[in-house]
């Protein structure tokens, strides 16, 4: 069995992100270290990010949208008829 041999790597992160991952890891029982790890051994098993990474969220007219449906305002519907929520698109 070939021996293992560790190596340490060094990272910038913002205070607050690495506080927050902290306390995630620690509640589902690992360290860091650990988390990094599996990180990056689940890159390797997939060949790439090992999750969806994009650039298509929410536009400031959603986020406004997603605010305003919160705080229940400009909310139109629901409609008891296809034809009275034409009526209301068209008005």
């Amino acid at each position: 069995m070939a021996e293992k041999s560790n190596t340490s790597m060094t990272i910038r992160m913002d205070k607050e992100v690495k506080k927050e991952a902290q306390e995630l890891f620690e509640a589902l029982g690992m360290d860091m270290t650990t988390a990094i790890n599996v990180f990056l051994r689940q890159a390797i098993a997939f060949r790439g990010i090992p999750f969806e990474v994009r650039l298509d969220e929410p536009n400031m007219t959603t986020y406004s949208a997603i605010e305003a449906a919160e705080k229940n305002e400009e909310i139109y519907g629901p409609f008891d008829s296809v034809s009275d929520l034409m009526e209301s698109l068209n008005a």
